[in-house]
Parts: structure tokens; sequence; C-alpha cells
């Protein structure tokens, strides 16, 4: 097998020496480069795995390096090398593109982890094809956004995901994680609006034994779950004033320290963050910190609303159907043009999680084979009309029954097994007690999972 091959440009002997040296060490065949004017003879003559820059050098600057290989050579990685205490200017190479950013001094274990994802990436585009709802579609606006994500993922910027409720935030998220070099690592998901303030440094950052009352064995904590790999904030704008200082410096950091302990340990994780909330606002309000919103956004992903992409619902339906019918043994029924054309007309507040509910009701009510337009019931609301879905879901959150969705099928759940305990389990029976049909019965059984 050929070595890879990393192009090394810095006009510091020593760091040239060190970097090489470090590199030699992994395996890797090393060129230097003292001036930008070489490295550029050399990038365009030969082929390279990764460069490594510095940010200024005799004859340029690297961020003219990134941006003149982004258009010449965008598949190949660019670390830039930083000046220490420069975020700025990491930040801005960063969403020109940069793979990724090393601060002067050097950490070696920083350097090697860096190599290491570079070097993981193909050079080929991966396709963003997925059975995740959310990433099917053919609309203008799911290309764009699949090609966006095909972008991301070649680097390490922290990503910032915006879109409204149920439109597929964390699919997206999970999407950048599988295309990108940490696909191997784990991807740990955390809701930030449902851990408790009092508990949150500890879910971050892990605890050691007895360093609270009640933390009676070590815990890892978030960060050190998702060492790497990729760490989702997501609702990161019910985060506490205390805690993004905390998450900002550790983000900076990239280190940590655990509750009841001392020392630091590096985590090797990316960020990606997800809200349906207005940030810009909740800054201006003095809910969320500037300088943390600026850490966490260096690039911005819009997912869009349904409404937005209404082309794709055909494609939707067809899935979540196929999907349901999978789950329940069922086969899938057919849907008349009355009900795709009803389907498509629809404003969808609660985006794609409104759609796969109002298949799901469909589905189960469906007895003939076929869903037709009356059968969709889409003037049911089930939610307040002056309660947008966001505030219903909080309100149920806030009361301790977590989202709206899960409240809804608690109840659900706890109706139907409280109607098969007084039928002795007899499916016939408590299907005629609850005036559902057989295949209702089989449909909610396998859903909530009751034997």
């Amino acid at each position: 097998m050929l070595k890879k091959r990393v192009l090394i440009i810095d006009d510091e002997p020593d760091i040239r020496e060190l970097l090489s040296l470090t590199l030699e060490q992994m395996g890797l065949e090393i060129v230097t480069a003292a001036k930008l004017s070489k490295a550029q003879k050399l990038l365009l003559s030969e082929e390279f795995d990764l460069c490594l820059t510095d940010m200024k050098l005799p004859d340029g600057n690297g961020l003219d390096l990134l941006e003149e290989m982004q258009s010449r050579k965008p598949h190949l990685p660019i670390a830039m090398i930083t000046a220490y205490g420069n975020m700025e200017i990491a930040i801005e190479a960063l969403k020109k593109g940069a793979f990724d950013f090393i601060s002067k001094p050097l950490e070696l274990m920083r350097l090697r982890n860096v190599v290491q994802s570079a070097l993981k990436l193909d050079k080929a585009d991966k396709v963003v094809d997925s059975d995740e709802s959310s990433l099917i579609g053919k609309s203008s606006a799911m290309t764009k956004l699949k090609q966006q994500i095909r972008h991301v993922a070649r680097s390490q910027a922290p990503i910032f995901i915006n879109g409204e409720s149920g439109t597929g935030k964390e699919l997206v998220a999970r999407a950048i994680h599988n295309l990108g070099p940490r696909a191997n690592g784990p991807f740990i998901p955390v809701n930030c609006g449902a851990i408790p303030t009092e508990l949150m440094e500890s879910e971050f950052f892990g605890h050691k034994k007895g360093s609270f009352t009640g933390a009676h064995q070590d815990k890892q904590g978030l960060f050190l779950a998702a060492d790497g790999g990729t760490l989702l904030l997501d609702e990161v704008a019910d985060l506490p004033m205390s805690m993004q200082v905390k998450l900002l410096r550790a983000i900076q950091e990239k280190s940590i320290k655990q509750v009841g302990s001392e020392e630091e340990v590096a985590v090797d994780v990316r960020i990606l963050s997800a809200t349906h909330k207005d940030l810009t606002q909740a800054i201006r309000n003095n809910h969320f910190r500037q300088d943390l919103f600026y850490r966490i956004n260096v690039i911005e992903l819009k997912v869009p609303s349904l409404r937005e992409r209404s082309d794709d619902i055909p494609l939707l339906t067809e899935h979540f159907l196929k999907q349901f019918a999978k789950e329940s043994g069922l086969p899938a029924p057919e849907i008349t043009e009355n009900a795709i054309t009803l389907l498509q007309s629809h404003s969808y507040p609660g985006n794609i999680r409104e759609l796969e509910n109002t298949l799901e009701r469909a589905f189960t009510l469906c007895d003939q084979g076929s869903i037709t337009a009356e059968s969709l019931d889409l003037s049911n609301a089930h939610i307040h009309p002056l309660e947008t879905p966001e505030k219903a879901a909080e309100s149920f959150a806030f009361n301790g029954h977590g989202s709206l969705d899960d409240y809804i099928a608690s109840i659900e759940k706890k109706i139907l097994v409280e109607a098969l305990e007084r039928n002795r389990w007899n499916r016939t029976a408590t299907a005629e007690e609850l005036g559902i049909s057989f295949r209702q019965i089989r449909h909610k059984l396998k859903k909530y999972e009751i034997e």
C-alpha cells in the first residue's frame, strides 16, 4: 500500500521538524514547504491526502491558499495552524472550508486526532441516501439541503441546525455524522431542555464517586461518551446561562473537568447543535450568550418546513405507509390521488411529525385497503387553535410528560392495557369494547410493544 501523503507549510524550521517527526511516526509520507509560492506549486503538481498550513507565511496568508484550493481541489482537507487564543481567525478558516484547526503551541495528541480524522475522508462524494424520513425527497429545498450536508460533513466545523419542530433536525445531524470521518465513532444526541439544571454539569462532564450527595459511583458524562464521535446539543436554546459558560469553555479548550475532579480530560468531539427557537432573539433578551452562539454557529443549516417541500409528500407518504405495514405485519393500503392532493394542500404546523401521525391514524382506521381524502380527517385538530405545536409540547414537557406526542401515546397505551385486562387479554372483545377494528388492535399492540 502507498503511504498517505501530507504537505506541511510553515516558515518555522522547528515547527516543520516537529510536525514531520510526529506524522512520520504515524506512517505518513511528509513533504514540507516554507513559503506559500512553493506550496502552491506542489499542490497543483502532486497529489496529497492532507495539507497542514500555518496561517501567516512570509509571502502570503494560509486563508488565501485555503480559498484557492477550495475551487481547484475541493476534496483536499486543509487544517490550519493558528496562534494561541486567536479564535476569530480559526472560526473564519472553518467558515471558508478548513477541515479543522490546531493552535500553537502544538498539542501532539490534538494534532494526531485531527490528522487521523482527515485521512478517513473519502475523496469521492458520498450520497446522502437514508431511509430516515426527513432525508427522503427530491424537491429543490431537499436537494439543496443534501448538498449542504455533503459539504459540511467533510469538515469538523461546528454546525448549527435550525428549523421548525418536526422537520427532522436530529436526522440531519445523524446524516452529517454518518457521512463524515467520525462515522465509526459514537453519535450522542442530548435534549438540553430535558436535563434538570442541578444535574446538568454532571450529565455533560461526568462526576467522581462521592463528589456530591447521590454520587454513588463514577459517571462518564456525555462529552466522554461522545469522544471520537459527535455530540448533538438538541434544543440548545434551553441551556441555562450558568451551563452556557461551562459549555463554551469545554468547546474552546477541547477538554472537560468532571465534577469532583481537579484534572482536565482532553476530549475529541465534534459539536452539532439544533433548535427551533430564534437564538438571535434569545441573545437580545439576555437568555443566550453571544460568544457561545458565535462558537456553535460557524456554519448554519436551515432545515426546510414541510410547507416548503410539498412536492416530497407523495414520497414521504409511500415511505410511512410501508413502514407502518412492516411494523404491523399488515399489507400497505393504497392511497387515492384525491388524498395525496389533500395532503399536499395542508399547512402542517407540526411538519413531518404531523404528516406521520396523520398517516398512522389513517392506516390504523383503514379497513377497506384504501386511504381516501375523507379518511385522512385533516380537520381533526390535536392542538388548541391558539397554541402552537411548540407551545403545546413545552407545556406538556413542563408538567413532566415529555413531548406532546409521548404524552398522547402514554394515555392511549394506558387505556388499551386497561381494556385488555378487563377482557382478560381477549383482543376481539377489547376491540369491540373500544369501538375499533381487530386490525387496529393488532397495530397498536405492535406499536406499544404490548405482549
